[in-house]
């Protein structure tokens, strides 16, 4: 087992919302470090239930998006979730991509102003209890020295390992020293001792993250340029079948966690060297679904 458990991200899929519940008390059962919960599937709803359901477990979105409901009941919400957990909860927002404003029909302004006013606003709610933290999801420099200023914590999602000191380096020199202060990342990963078949679902599961170029930019400032610029040939001449195979091994290794547990294991440690201190891995699994990939995850960390 490592020397510190990582945290799971957790989905309640749509027809076994029950049995997620009943999960998330196996994951506090079993030791893990927290559960947070993406954008789908009313993730906000679903850390309602958790406050209700768990007992000592941190939880939360990670993350929510801000342009998802108004400011105060995004705030209502969150008090509720902050007193009957007995402040365990997290409020993780961001603001989304391109795909997720247009399905939600907002317009947004620019991610930094955007989420600053978001904050202020949150925390100018009054007659409501104490609100939870707040973390903000990063990818870029700015925003994480926005996280730093603002709130109590960033979160990244599939970010690079290599790329995680020049990342981390954007904090304020406060929240770096902070033990307090959340530094989180979503890590994509697959448990199986057939490496190719792990690797092939990892890199599926990056592909529409790969379309974003938010994120190609990202990886290109992480050393990743052949691998953008190939991806970004692809889409441009409507080869989008394509972009999986452009992930190179070298990219997916520092990017995504596969492979049979003990090498899991010892990757998850690589990234608390690395100044990760809360890592959410985000579980696939080759041979089945959310379920299957879970109980894989169970096997590593027993």
């Amino acid at each position: 087992m490592p020397d510190i458990m990582p945290a799971v991200s957790l989905v309640a899929v749509p027809g076994r919302r029950r049995r997620t519940i009943e999960i998330a008390q196996e994951i506090e059962r079993r030791g893990f470090a927290g559960i947070y919960s993406p954008s789908m599937f009313g993730n906000v709803s679903f850390c309602e239930a958790l406050a209700w359901n768990t007992t000592t477990l941190r939880f939360g979105t990670a993350i929510a998006p801000i342009y998802q409901r108004t400011v105060g009941d995004f705030a209502q919400s969150a008090a509720v979730m902050q007193e009957v957990s007995g402040g365990r909860f997290r409020l993780g927002i961001g603001v989304a991509h391109g795909p997720s404003h247009v399905r939600m029909g907002v317009t947004p302004g620019k991610p930094l102003g955007d989420i600053r006013g978001f904050v202020e606003k949150f925390r100018a709610q009054d007659g409501l209890g104490p609100l939870p933290p707040i973390i903000v999801a990063a990818l870029r420099r700015k925003m994480v020295a926005l996280a730093g200023e603002i709130a109590e914590g960033v979160v990244f999602a599939n970010a690079s390992l290599s790329h995680m000191a020049a990342s981390l380096a954007a904090l304020p020199a406060a929240a770096r020293d902070d033990p307090g202060f959340f530094i989180g990342n979503m890590i994509p990963t697959c448990i199986s001792d057939d490496i190719e078949a792990a690797k092939a679902v990892n890199r599926r599961t990056l592909t529409s993250y790969g379309l974003l170029p938010n994120y190609r930019n990202y990886w290109k400032e992480a050393g990743y340029q052949e691998e953008m610029e190939a991806i970004e040939w692809a889409i441009a001449e409507g080869r989008q079948a394509e972009v999986a195979r452009c992930f190179s091994d070298k990219w997916l290794a520092d990017n995504t966690l596969f492979g049979p547990a003990a090498k899991v294991r010892e990757g998850v440690q690589a990234w608390y060297a690395a100044g990760v201190r809360d890592l959410i891995i985000v579980p696939s699994s080759a041979a089945g679904n959310q379920i299957k990939a879970l109980e894989e995850v169970f096997a590593a960390f027993a």
